[in-house]
């Protein structure tokens, strides 16, 4: 049986996880890339099926053609490392599920080791062909994005256009019992 987490602000942490863009110049050692793997290898997934594979990115220029497939992800470039999620590509339903549930771990699991993570999606079926392509994944299976991984500068959207922060109070994204009603 497992225990409550006895971290007094594990929620809080938890809430603290962001999408990172920029990083400093610092390497992420081999003990840490090793435990962010052990945490994708151990996420769950639909049936136990386990369809992926990780490819584990350090080479500069190959970030840089990533970051170049499409605008939005040119932040890419200048990251330390990335994690390409390859899945089989038996159920493109079930693996879209469990590529969002490794890849939230892995956000999650770098916030903990004192990473900053994000994720850069490839984009179109043109653009993720690319990808695939940088990241040598064979016919018949996917990849769509990248969790890349560093040593946060800031947690700032320092795009030209960034998405509006904050969340939307409870009250008005949770309802009890059936949609719309309140306690």
């Amino acid at each position: 049986m497992t225990s409550p987490a006895t971290h007094p602000d594990a929620v809080e942490q938890l809430k603290r996880v962001r999408q990172a863009r920029q990083y400093e110049e610092k390497l992420v050692t081999t003990d840490i890339l090793n435990n962010l793997l052990e945490v994708a290898q151990w996420t769950g997934s639909s049936r136990n099926t386990q369809p992926w594979h990780f490819v584990v990115i350090h080479d500069k220029a190959q970030l840089k053609a990533i970051s170049e497939i499409r605008t939005p992800i040119n932040w890419v470039a200048d990251a330390p490392l990335a994690i390409g999620i390859v899945l089989k590509g038996g159920s493109t339903i079930s693996e879209a599920y469990d590529e969002g549930r490794v890849t939230e771990r892995l956000l999650i699991a770098a916030r903990f080791l004192g990473l900053g993570g994000g994720v850069a999606w490839f984009g179109d079926e043109g653009q993720q062909a690319q990808g695939q392509e940088l990241l040598g994944v064979p016919d018949g299976m996917l990849a769509r994005s990248v969790v890349v991984l560093g040593y946060p500068k800031q947690f700032k959207d320092h795009r030209p256009n960034p998405a509006q922060s904050g969340r939307h109070p409870l009250n008005q994204i949770v309802s009890y019992g059936t949609f719309g009603k309140s306690r």
